[in-house]
Parts: structure tokens; C-alpha cells; sequence
């Protein structure tokens, strides 16, 4: 039988692309999809590409289908998850959470960065969600469903995504120093489908700006990742595209490191790594990540290169933003913690135009 999902806010970029995958995956069986606004309109209605595949109408967040699912996957603004969650869970669904919510280990680190939280006792049981680096945790999420005990999945954020996929094999080495500094531009759907002034058409189109720069909430998910606390330098950039994320991590290497360094066997470390990894591409020497290779694709592009006079590897990593920065890399966690296979239902191949 196929499972039961929901998706909480899936009249959003994030959520419809959820919609979209869990549509065309082989396991789950779409059951609900909800958003106060637009309660009782048919999905086809907000987004024609879907019409004459699902007649399926949005309903209230809080319809009670949601607690019949096996999971739900939230795409919800930061602090509205929190309000949910242990609901779900008492009534035995897991829960796939993309907000930052359930991100943070620490409680006073997350209300330092966002607000008070309601159900920090489920911090340390929330599996964080991204698959390369922390299967451990989502392995140890799909045992505890399968014993019977509803899984938590704190989805990995787009830009820490594409950030720790090109810098972790380095940094848990133990070969980088001092301060990281990450440069990312994003695409405008990672803003979410609300307009302001900086996402507005006329605001975006032809402008590139920084924002963020140095206050970003990402800043203490990424030194989580990375076990970096305090040695992240962060500068989000907004491009104008519709979807994709590229990311330049510049550290620099400790003079040992750096005397006998090699990229070619560096890249053999980066891809020893990922060898598993049937989503992460590492790219050969003197090749390096564009958005539009993983546009529309769980896939993540990895690349790097070597600045000798300064003892810097910087390493680079293109995802697509609404894929493997959100919807696609939480059906990827739903795969594993239900057993199946981690591939199912999502989309290797970019989009080629």
C-alpha cells in the first residue's frame, strides 16, 4: 500500500515543488495539501501545470487528514512549524520539517537567532536532514519509525546545503584554519512566493545585491555542520534567477596542510566522500559548478580549485534551491527513514535548457 503524505504550505515555491515530487513518486500517495488562503481551490487553480494530472484542492492547515498520514512535510515560515509538530507526532505521523525549526541543537542558540521556542524537548530527537553528511542521524530516525516511533526530520537549509556539500570533506579533515568565509547567491523563489521590494520584478530584474552580510540565520546552521562555531563568515547574494544557488567557500589551509597540497588528490578525497552519495557530482579539475547544470534536479555540483599564494582551497557547490535545498532533499530524507529506495521519485537529470 502506497504511503499516506501531506504537505503543510503547499501553495509556496518549496511546497508546490513537494506537490510535484510526491505526484510523480512510486511510494507516497499525495492525501493532503493545505494553505488557509487558498482553502477549497483546486491546486490547477494557483498553479495551471498541474492541471489535468491531480483534481486535489487545498485545504486548512489544520484539517484532521493531515493526522491520518504516514508523513507531512512542512514548508512553512521559521516558528510555524513549531506549532505543529507535536500534534503530528503524537498521532504518529512523521514529520519532514524545511523551516529552521528543529535545525538548531541548541535552544538558546536558536532563540538567539529566531525566537523562543515551544518544544525545545524535541531538539535532540530531530534527525537533521541532509543525507551526505548526517545519515547516521536519519538512519537512527528510520530505525525509531520503524520500531514505532514517528520520525523528526529537521530538512537542511539551501544555502548551508550547498555550502557544507563543498567545504565538509576539507574541513573534517582537519586541514582548514582560522575564519571560512562563504559567498552564496541565491535564486529569487528561495526568498518564498511573498513579494517585497527586493523580490519584486522591478527590484530584482538586472540587480545583484548582498544581504544578510554577516547577520544571516543560516550563519549558526552551517557552523553546526561544520563544527566551525564562530569561524563563519557568511555573505548571502540575490541574482536575478528564478531558481538555483551557487556558493564559494574560500579556507585556508594550515601551513603543513598547504606545503605537500594537492588538487588532484584533494578532489580524490572529495570523491572518495561522495562515493555513496548518488546525488553529489564531483566535478574534475579545472571544472567548475553552474546553476543551470542541477536546475530542476536533486543533484548537487561540486567543484574545486587551489590558490597557492595564499594557501586557499576554495571549494564551490551549485544546487538547485528549491530541490536539494528543500523540497527535493526532504523526499530524499523521507526515503530513508521509510526504507525505501533513497532515489525514488527524484529527478537525477537537470533541466538541459
Amino acid at each position: 500500500m502506497a504511503l499516506k503524505a501531506g504537505v503543510v504550505g503547499a501553495a509556496g515555491y518549496a511546497g508546490v515543488e513537494l506537490v510535484r515530487r510526491l505526484l510523480e513518486h512510486p511510494d507516497f500517495e499525495l492525501a493532503a495539501i493545505t494553505s488557509d488562503s487558498d482553502a477549497g481551490v483546486a491546486l490547477s487553480k494557483i498553479y495551471p501545470a498541474f492541471a489535468g494530472i491531480t483534481d486535489i484542492e487545498f485545504s486548512n492547515h489544520d484539517t484532521d487528514v493531515l493526522r491520518e498520514c504516514d508523513a507531512v512535510f512542512l514548508a512553512v515560515p521559521h516558528t510555524a512549524a513549531m506549532s505543529r509538530v507535536p500534534d503530528l507526532l503524537e498521532a504518529g505521523v512523521s514529520c519532514f520539517d524545511l523551516s529552521a525549526d528543529y535545525r538548531l541543537k541548541d535552544q538558546a542558540t536558536y532563540e538567539a537567532w529566531y525566537a523562543p521556542h515551544t518544544s525545545p524537548e524535541l531538539l535532540e530527537r530531530a534527525a537533521f536532514g541532509l543525507p551526505e553528511i548526517t545519515r547516521a542521524e536519519l538512519d537512527r530516525a528510520a530505525a525509531d519509525r520503524a520500531a514505532g516511533t514517528p520520525a523528526l526530520v529537521a530538512c537542511a537549509g539551501c544555502y548551508p546545503t550547498a555550502t557544507s556539500l563543498a567545504s565538509y570533506p576539507a574541513v573534517s579533515a582537519g586541514i582548514v584554519e582560522g575564519v571560512v568565509q562563504v559567498q552564496a547567491i541565491s535564486g529569487v523563489t528561495g526568498a518564498g512566493r511573498k513579494c517585497n521590494e527586493r523580490t519584486h520584478f522591478c527590484g530584482a530584474d538586472e540587480n545583484l545585491e548582498a544581504y544578510g552580510a554577516g547577520t544571516h540565520r543560516h550563519t549558526p546552521e552551517i557552523e553546526q555542520i561544520l563544527g566551525l562555531p564562530g569561524r563563519i563568515v557568511f555573505i548571502p547574494h540575490l541574482a536575478p534567477l528564478g531558481r538555483g544557488l551557487l556558493s564559494t567557500v574560500t579556507m585556508q589551509l594550515t601551513e603543513q596542510a598547504a606545503a605537500d597540497f594537492s588538487l588532484a588528490a584533494m578532489l580524490e578525497r572529495y570523491t572518495a566522500f561522495y562515493e555513496a552519495s548518488p546525488f553529489v557530482q564531483v566535478l574534475p579539475e579545472g571544472v567548475l559548478p553552474r546553476t543551470k547544470s542541477v536546475q530542476g534536479s536533486n543533484c548537487a555540483h561540486v567543484g574545486l580549485a587551489w590558490a597557492k599564494e595564499t594557501r586557499t582551497l576554495i571549494g564551490i557547490g551549485a544546487i538547485d534551491n528549491l530541490c536539494k535545498g528543500a523540497a527535493a532533499q526532504a523526499v530524499q530524507c523521507a526515503n530513508i527513514v521509510f526504507g525505501l529506495d533513497e532515489q525514488a521519485g527524484l529527478a537525477h537529470m537537470a533541466n538541459p535548457v
